[in-house]
């Protein structure tokens, strides 16, 4: 039936009738009868007539039991029984179909051709339920084994009901450009209808849907349309989809009449060219209206109908389908000196043989090559000299479409015809001489294999030499020959239509199964079925990566597809933003209160991409501003809004940015601090001065914002500017939501997993226990489950009808560690897989034909079920296709069950670097680097600085009273304190950058004469000075004659435990020296520590205050670490280190450049007793090269004298002139008095003051 507006059209009543029990004897036939007591007219079910039931004469594969219902029938289920009291009975049979008793289809399920499991004694019966319904007049049982102690045995009995028969083709349209049309395309079903675009292009209604395939088979289609507004159901033989117009209209505007069958005017959809349906209708229904029974009855104009009549003629084909092991063959014309050949075929596959002939002195081969169709002719003429003719034409010919063919070759010529396109036709004139054969063979196999593969698929109006083939006398054995062929049927099947491709995944199949092809939709498997992004930015830092844009699929599985968001990694959040398309600051006028000015704020994502990651945020945050110039804003609190936004779900609302629902204010409002108190906005007092009001809009479930609705600014001199920022959203409840189970017996249910034909589970665990049972869900027999078998082993087993099938992954080490590991599976038509922490994966391919769908009832178990061994540990972010299962929530009312999970930092603390701290979070860690010279979230980011001329840092170790005041507060993150104001070992280390020299790079001073120093000498080379005591001069370590004022950044790192000190330089091997013997090795009462030049009020070395410390350190410094305290970081952060001078922050080349070897002659590791080859001949041979040598020396000397030139240009345009910020404090005395907290010196004032601006683009240091 065809319903198409408000009301559905159904069939309501059970259909469960028995169709055969009362039906006559000469209702049933068969292929043979083995006696007159074993006639089909016993074959009912239950019944004891005759010899009990019916047995062919022969029991092979050719026999079949068909039964007449009298009248098309809707079936829908089938039962069988063997012969009463005996041995025989039937164990596995095929269903064919058909309304006429010719042309027979096979029914189908789950994709393939389907066997049903018979009998296994002669007295139980065997019933099934038909997945998808029959509608047919004539059925026929087709017997494929039979019992080992006997032979066929059948009885069986149909049921069903009476068919409630409708189908249609039509066309309708409007003058506003309204439309609906179905039509046959291609074997195909095509809905086109549009409820109305307008004029300008901005809507557009037109929808487009397709159903059904390979619908031109001469059997009757059951289509129902029925439509709501803009919602529609498109059924076809019982499969409906279901779908929303285009568009924003909901009326279908429609002229005054309706055509079926044909488009008498152009429609709008694509104009004209529309062929006319060819073909059966009955029972058309419009809106209730039975169209067929109106015409009959011309109740309705006929003056429009061409070419109609009220009956339906029987289709004449017969066809004849071939597996891979068919072969038909066919008599001909014999000696003859022309052949034709003429046929259709159908195939889903690009190669295979279509027929061979043996001609008197050749052959000739038609076959499929690459989906087109080839042609090869081999003949002699006289004197035995053999001639070839080779045509090919055609293209993707493997659709699985009908294409006719038309092959005529005689004396000298040949032409061949593809679908009766004479145009195309291909011919040849070359010398050949024909003398036909008389014996055709279809389908591949031949007394003479050819190396072509066999054809399967199906062939129908077979002509040879200018005769039709006489099927018929084929099937009663008369004439011709065949094997594995079924006449009178073709059983093709599109395995594309259902598309089990999911997400875009573009179907490719061969008649034996298909394939998906998944480039470029965001999805990889078998049917594209699982996402290969993240769902998340807080899954990608759990991945280790830093801030960028990613793409992210917040659903995975699910129908939202991956989009791009820009996610920010702090140190302790995770921020998510997706950008919208409306510039800052747009100027809005002419608007009022009647005709609001509408700006649409559209995203880089869809509003349903965008509400899954609000969700799942834990936090989310917009910002919204509004400039005005006369133009109000909210008016009163009684008052209606001038303006308003729209959030998600279309919602108006009509509070600002800074306020919340129900409060219909701005920011000022609720701070109390407008421009005029009368007032809750800014914009509001209406005044002739730019105002603003904005703010953060917070409430998480109405964002994101979709529209603003501006309305005044239509008054003399009224202006305003809107500004609506990205959606930044923080968090993700999904990926940490977590359950803990305490005991055995413990666990969560949860409804029925819905996943019949492609499911996938995807978690995290943590145990110390061997084994347990993560999650399961049973049926009638079809169950899933997962598993910890053992210690080293998951499990992923189900049954989904076929047999149960368990996948194992094998683990190198133990699982039950107690640190989180992940677990995917994912069950489709195509195969099962199951992966394990990214690492360990099996897999297994869907067996070719059988069950597909998944079929569960019982509710769905996580942590143990049905007896099984229970699981002991934790689960998180448990998602079951594309759906996040909120564990905490169902674990807060379920006993042994515990909200979240504790002991993150066991698995992600590996994360944190450089000495970063893990610290647990309810949901989930974070890296705590305050004891670290680096920041960022895993403190892999160098914190450095740019050190002006006169710039120093200072860090004071405190005294014992202070550290014992502050232990709590500060001395516990730092394990250095005054306890040890004696140091017997030092571990020193940080990166630097500088064109200047000498300078001081670090200063450790203390209460007595001892001091340890690294300095740059005037040459550039680096110096470690240690004054201990025990010695008239300090120990000198010369580290490196290089110069390493040069501009690049290097790396220092040196420890030192009692005498020994180890020192590295860049990336070459650590040296280690030894202080003397009369040295101290104590580093007696530390007292102050400098970076970059020394200010110190105690005793200090005078040659490096002569020498080195004037004008100090120019260049940068970073990662400066000293004994775990990180005193530039101190100084560019918090207390308690401060700095003087200009000190910018600076990532100082966080990259360092590649260092060049030294030469043998200045490296300090060089081994003397190395030895290179040198041929000096060789290099310079005679005194001609001598002197190119010169003259290319001089010109080397010029052009770097150009480049010295330039560097020095450019290094001043890039000084940081007039950007950097003094943080001395005005005032400050003369420096004086003792350094130290609370101490009197403008080092001491300076402390606590802001941190200094971080340096843009524009000032950062350029090494060339």
């Amino acid at each position: 039936c065809l319903c198409v507006v408000e009301e559905a059209c159904f069939c309501v009543y059970k259909c469960d009738e028995a169709l055969a029990s009362p039906l006559p004897h000469t209702a049933f036939t068969s292929s043979s009868v083995f006696t007159n007591g074993y006639a089909p007219g016993y074959a009912k079910l239950n019944r004891r007539g005759g010899a009990g039931g019916w047995s062919p004469l022969d029991s092979d594969h050719y026999q079949w039991l068909q039964v007449d219902l009298g009248s098309r029938k809707q079936v829908s289920a089938i039962a069988t029984q063997g012969r009463y009291s005996s041995s025989d009975w039937t164990t596995r049979y095929r269903l064919l179909y058909s309304d006429t008793g010719r042309n027979w289809k096979p029914y189908h399920q789950d994709g393939n051709i389907w066997a049903f499991s018979g009998n296994s004694n002669s007295e139980s019966s065997v019933r099934h339920e038909l997945q998808q319904g029959i509608v047919a007049r004539f059925l026929r049982l087709v017997p494929l084994d039979w019992s080992e102690e006997g032979r066929i045995g059948l009885r069986m009995e149909l049921y069903g009901c009476s068919y409630c028969d409708e189908g249609v083709i039509l066309h309708g349209e409007g003058q506003q450009g309204d439309y609906i049309t179905l039509e046959l395309h291609r074997a195909k079903l095509l809905l086109q209808i549009n409820l109305g675009s307008n004029q300008y292009g901005s809507i557009l209604g037109h929808t487009s849907v397709s159903s059904g395939s390979l619908l031109d088979d001469h059997h009757w289609h059951a289509v129902v349309i029925e439509r709501f507004r803009r919602n529609v159901n498109f059924t076809l033989d019982t499969h409906t989809q279901h779908f929303r117009t285009n568009g924003e209209f909901d009326h279908l505007d429609l002229d005054y009449e309706l055509s079926f069958g044909g488009m008498p005017y152009s429609g709008k959809p694509s104009g004209g060219g529309r062929k006319n349906f060819k073909g059966c209708m009955e029972s058309i229904n419009y809106n209730g209206d039975n169209i067929t029974d109106l015409a009959r009855r011309k109740k309705i104009d006929t003056s429009s109908f061409r070419n109609l009549t009220f009956s339906c003629m029987e289709a004449h084909s017969f066809p004849v389908f071939f597996n891979a092991t068919s072969f038909l063959q066919l008599p001909g014309r014999a000696n003859h000196n022309a052949a034709s050949v003429g046929f259709q075929f159908r195939t889903w596959n690009p190669d295979g043989l279509l027929l061979f002939s043996n001609l008197g002195d050749g052959t000739l081969e038609v076959s499929l090559e690459g989906g087109q169709l080839a042609v090869h002719i081999n003949a002699s003429r006289s004197g035995g000299r053999s001639h070839y003719a080779d045509m090919s034409s055609g293209s993707d010919l493997s659709d699985g479409q009908w294409h006719a063919v038309r092959l005529v070759a005689k004396e000298n010529f040949a032409m061949l015809t593809i679908d009766g396109d004479e145009a195309s036709a291909v011919r040849t004139s070359s010398p050949l001489s024909i003398t036909t054969g008389g014996t055709y063979h279809l389908g591949g196999k031949t007394p003479f294999p050819p190396l072509q593969r066999s054809f399967q698929g199906c062939m129908q109006a077979i002509l040879l030499d200018d005769q039709p083939a006489d099927l018929h006398a084929v099937e009663k054995g008369v004439a011709g020959a065949f094997e594995n062929v079924s006449l009178d049927m073709c059983a093709i099947i599109d395995r594309c239509m259902p598309n089990h491709c999911e997400h875009g995944g573009r179907c490719k199949q061969t008649w034996d199964g298909f394939s998906c092809t998944c480039d470029g939709t965001g999805y990889t498997g078998a049917t594209c079925h699982t996402s290969i992004y993240e769902p998340s930015c807080e899954a990608y830092k759990h991945l280790g990566r830093s801030s960028d844009t990613y793409w992210v699929d917040p659903d995975g599985s699910g129908p939202l597809g991956p989009f791009k968001v820009n996610c920010n990694m702090t140190e302790d959040k995770v921020w998510t933003t997706v950008m919208n398309n409306l510039p800052a600051q747009t100027t809005v006028m002419g608007s009022s209160r009647d005709r609001r000015t509408v700006l649409q704020v559209n995203y880089s994502a869809s509003m349903d991409q965008v509400t899954a990651i609000t969700t799942s945020a834990e936090h989310c945050e917009q910002h919204i501003s509004y400039s005005c110039r006369t133009s109000r804003l909210l008016n009163t609190p009684e008052g209606t809004p001038y303006t308003w936004w729209v959030g998600r779900g279309s919602e108006k609302h009509f509070y600002w940015g800074g306020s919340g629902p129900g409060v219909q204010k701005c920011a000022c409002g609720i701070d109390r601090n407008c421009t005029d108190p009368k007032y809750d906005c800014n914009c509001d007092a209406d005044q002739k001065q730019w105002r603003e009001d904005s703010g953060l809009l917070v409430y998480k479930d109405h964002l994101p914002v979709s529209q603003v609705a501006v309305g005044d600014t239509n008054r003399p001199g009224s202006e305003a500017k809107l500004t609506v920022g990205p959606l930044r959203c923080q968090g993700d409840g999904n990926y940490w939501n977590a359950a803990s189970f305490t005991t055995p017996s413990s666990y969560l249910h949860f409804s029925t997993f819905q996943g019949e034909t492609s499911a996938d589970i995807s978690f995290y665990f943590k145990t110390s226990a061997p084994y347990g049972v993560f999650l399961e869900n049973l049926g009638n027999t079809d169950f899933i489950r997962l598993e910890l078998k053992s210690p080293t082993v998951v499990s992923f087993s189900f049954d989904v009808g076929n047999g149960p099938v368990e996948l194992q992954v094998h683990s190198a080490t133990p699982l039950n560690d107690d640190q989180w590991h992940r677990v995917m599976a994912e069950r489709n038509v195509k195969e099962a897989v199951l992966q394990l922490d990214l690492t360990y994966r099996a897999s297994r391919p869907a067996p070719p034909q059988g069950h597909t769908r998944l079929e569960l009832f019982s509710q769905l178990y996580v942590g143990a079920a049905g007896g099984q061994r229970g699981f002991l540990g934790c689960i998180r972010a448990l998602r079951m296709n594309g759906v996040t299962l909120d564990l905490e929530e169902r674990a807060k009312v379920t006993p042994g069950v515990k909200s979240g999970c504790q002991g993150h930092c066991t698995s992600y603390g590996v994360y944190c670097r450089n000495g970063g701290q893990c610290v647990e979070r309810y949901n989930g860690y974070a890296c705590d680097c305050t004891a670290t010279a680096y920041d960022g979230p895993f403190c892999t980011r160098e914190v450095g600085g740019f050190f002006e001329a006169g710039t120093l840092v200072r860090y004071n170790f405190l005294s014992e009273a202070a550290a014992a005041a502050n232990r709590d507060a500060w001395s516990m993150a730092h394990p250095l304190s005054s306890q040890e104001v004696t140091l017997e070992q030092e571990e020193v280390a940080f990166s630097f950058s500088t064109s200047n020299a000498p300078a001081i790079l670090m200063y450790v001073s203390s209460k007595t004469q001892d001091y340890l120093a690294v300095l740059l000498r005037q040459n550039g080379s680096l110096q470690v000075r240690y004054h201990l005591g025990g010695l008239r001069e300090p120990f000198s370590i010369d580290v490196d004659q290089r110069n390493l004022a040069n501009g690049q950044p290097h790396t220092f790192n040196m420890s030192r435990i009692d005498r020994s000190v180890t020192i590295q330089l860049d990336h070459y091997p650590p040296v280690t020296y030894t202080l003397p013997d009369a040295s101290d090795t104590q580093l007696n009462q530390v007292k102050t520590l400098f970076l970059g030049k020394v200010y110190e009020t105690g005793h200090v070395d005078p040659e490096l205050i002569d020498r080195y410390n004037s004008p100090g350190f120019v260049g940068c410094l970073s990662r400066v670490q000293f004994n775990g305290v990180a005193p530039l970081k101190y100084a560019l952060r918090t207390p308690p280190a401060s700095y003087q001078g200009k000190l910018v922050e600076s990532n100082c080349g966080a990259s360092p450049l590649s260092i060049p070897p030294m030469s043998a002659a200045t490296d300090p590791w060089h081994l003397d007793n190395t030895e290179f080859p040198f041929n000096e001949e060789r290099v310079v041979p005679d005194g001609v090269n001598r002197n190119s040598a010169i003259i290319g020396g001089i010109i080397a000397v010029v052009i770097f004298t150009i480049l010295c030139t330039l560097v020095f240009l450019i290094r001043y345009m890039f000084r940081h002139k007039g950007t950097y910020h003094t943080h001395e404090a005005k005032g400050a005395g003369a420096a004086g008095a003792e350094a130290g907290v609370g101490g009197e010196s403008a080092d001491t004032a300076i402390i606590g003051t802001d941190n200094p601006e971080t340096i843009d683009e524009s000032k950062k240091e350029w090494f060339i």
